[in-house]
């Protein structure tokens, strides 16, 4: 990994203004350092922050032994998903470079999420939000905030986006997708490591929409799969979501 501006990137991460496979003008990646140089400045003598935008709070205390479960999880998702280990060969060089504090907003380079895929207790359908920001249909999900436990993100993520109580973690990553992020307002163009996971739903369905998201909806997985509109990621989840459904049954 090589650093530019005390702002970690791999050799993969090098924002330009028009895509991740452009390279930074000067003026940009000075920009880019001015802003993380005001998030990072701003941690406090106890290794917490508040985020810049006022939501959570960034604890940088980082918990070896859940950045060891994800390790070995990401591990056991490459042997599970070989097809994918190009993919998993990104998220393990991002969880080697803690000290660039991987799991907060402040690593403006690119940054771990947590999503969950959230389906009813009969496996048959999953909950999608309308996201407000990026206009697309797409699993409940965001940023770690400084949580090393990223299944507790997911978790707390369904949570907070659908309203739902009674909701269950399944063991294990589901799904990985590292995906650009555009530049907006101050912060620029990043990628997002998103670290995917089944969330059960309970006997309560009736969702309430937050002001994270345009709409949810219930969605059958199969109309997924079969709409070509359906985001790429999201009919891939599908896919996944059929064949482990599948095995369960078989």
């Amino acid at each position: 990994m090589t650093r530019q501006n005390s702002i970690a990137f791999s050799p993969q991460e090098k924002p330009g203004p028009d895509g991740p496979d452009n390279p930074p003008t000067l003026a940009a990646a000075a920009g880019h350092a001015q802003v993380a140089f005001r998030l990072l400045s701003s941690l406090s003598g106890d290794n917490a922050a508040l985020h810049p935008r006022g939501r959570c709070r960034m604890d940088l205390a980082y918990d070896p032994q859940s950045i060891d479960r994800l390790r070995g999880e990401l591990e056991d998702y490459a042997r599970r998903w070989p097809d994918e280990a190009e993919v998993v060969g990104h998220f393990l060089e991002l969880l080697d470079e803690v000290e660039s504090a991987p799991f907060t907003r402040a690593r403006l380079a690119g940054h771990f999420t947590g999503s969950a895929w959230l389906v009813d207790r009969s496996g048959a359908r999953v909950l999608l939000t309308h996201h407000r920001k990026l206009g697309r249909w797409l699993q409940l999900g965001g940023h770690a905030d400084g949580d090393t436990d990223l299944g507790r993100v997911a978790l707390k993520e369904a949570e907070e986006e659908s309203g739902l109580d009674g909701l269950t973690l399944e063991p294990g990553l589901f799904d990985l997708d590292r995906h650009w992020i555009p530049e907006r307002g101050d912060v620029p163009a990043h990628w997002h490591y998103d670290v995917r996971y089944v969330v059960r739903a309970g006997a309560n369905e009736a969702f309430v929409v937050s002001e994270e998201s345009l709409d949810l909806a219930w969605r059958d997985v199969r109309e997924l799969l079969a709409d070509p509109s359906s985001d790429e990621s999201v009919r891939r989840m599908s896919e996944k979501w059929r064949a482990w459904s599948g095995q369960q049954a078989g």
